[in-house]
């Protein structure tokens, strides 16, 4: 499922070259740093069942969402806590279920935990939502109290695809919350009237911030939701915050190729389904236009012919990894492989395969509290590993 291209060929297999100068070229062929040591994957847990996403905790243990609707907390030594009481009821359909989750900024005071999930409606229909709840209980028995939605995507659809969902927080302390279309087949995505394939940015209690770019009088004169940060995205599945700039960096997926990386600012419109690089499945026909087009955002990266299907976004600024501070680390479902992006600035100067003899999903990238890099594996047998040198 995976596709690569052969990189450096008969020169590496000549005895003149050292282990550490066939290294070096393969790194220069991709554009990445002097190499370091090879990662040496560490099973933490075992044995979620689709795992979706994590947060740590300030004591160091992690909140670990299953898709199914059950939140989980995995302590140091690998303990799978019961299900936490509290959740509210989740659509588990398809791509849908319970998805990300993310402490507050101000956690420590706050107990406040926040979490996307498909809100079920009536006749099958859902919506991509954001709910908060305070954590309660001593270490080994809590559970949510005060739960309730924030944010609830209009319309709800039947639709078992598409839900996305991240959340990241900017330096106010708001909430961006990436939206998928909903495989709607229509211009939705494309229209301000509607949460499809959008990114929202709410406020801690689900307000909208005054200084967002649809909202105010003329905006809401338009039609427009007051709660729209950016329009036309297809399926948002990684956000980051740049621990520098603030800016929101996202990782989207196409259909047939065309993943996309961008920075994503407020009121700008990013194509989709009018401009993308991603073609129709199976017959690889076009879908709209490749741009550049005025009025639309063109991606920093994408990746073409082959979808990677980018998930989970991690911005790295530990020492633990020589060479990787300020690189940004992309999660790929069907690539099976960890991205390593270089960057300088907004530019991508490199690209990184890591971990391909694995084989994972990976759908979760996050950085800890005592600087490794945690991935978290999908599938019913899903795991979190921590990634040593």
């Amino acid at each position: 499922m995976s596709f690569e291209k052969p990189l450096i060929r008969s020169p590496l297999r000549t005895r003149r070259w050292s282990r550490r100068a066939a290294v070096g070229l393969l790194c220069a062929a991709l554009g990445t740093a002097a190499a370091v040591e090879p990662l040496k994957p560490v099973t933490v847990a075992k044995g979620l069942v689709n795992p979706w996403a994590l947060a740590f905790l300030p004591d160091g243990r992690m909140l670990v969402t299953e898709k199914p609707g059950r939140l989980r907390i995995v302590d140091a030594q690998g303990r799978i806590s019961p299900p936490l009481a509290g959740m509210l009821p989740v659509a588990n359909v398809g791509q849908c279920g319970l998805l990300d989750v993310a402490l507050d900024p101000k956690f420590a005071d706050s107990r406040l935990v926040y979490w996307t999930f498909a809100e079920p409606g009536t006749g099958g229909a859902n919506s991509t939502a954001v709910a908060r709840g305070r954590l309660e209980g001593s270490a080994g028995s809590e559970r949510l109290a005060d739960v309730r939605v924030i944010f609830s995507q209009v319309p709800k659809v039947d639709s078992r695809l598409h839900c996305g969902s991240r959340i990241a927080f900017d330096r106010n302390g708001h909430l961006w919350v990436g939206l998928g279309d909903r495989f709607s087949g229509k211009d939705s995505a494309q229209t301000t009237d509607n949460h499809i394939g959008k990114v929202v940015r709410i406020a801690n209690d689900g307000s909208t911030p005054a200084d967002n770019p649809f909202a105010g009088p003329s905006a809401g004169k338009t039609g427009a939701r007051p709660e729209l940060w950016s329009i036309g995205h297809r399926n948002i599945q990684g956000l980051a915050a740049h621990p520098v700039t603030g800016e929101l960096w996202a990782s989207e997926h196409g259909p047939q190729g065309g993943d996309e990386i961008n920075v994503v600012e407020g009121g700008r419109n990013y194509g989709w389904p009018l401009v993308t690089y991603g073609r129709n499945y199976g017959s690889g026909t076009a879908i709209g236009e490749e741009g550049p087009k005025p009025g639309v955002e063109m991606p920093l990266k994408h990746w073409v012919p082959v979808s990677v299907a980018p998930s989970g976004l991690a911005f790295v600024t530990s020492d633990r990894y020589p060479g990787w501070k300020g690189s940004l680390l992309v999660g790929t479902l069907r690539g099976q492989t960890l991205i390593r992006l270089t960057l300088d600035g907004r530019r991508i100067t490199g690209e990184e395969r890591l971990l391909m003899a694995q084989g994972h999903r990976i759908r979760d990238v996050r950085q800890g509290p005592d600087g490794w890099i945690y991935i978290v594996t999908d599938g019913s047998e899903g795991q979190v590993i921590r990634l040593e040198r």
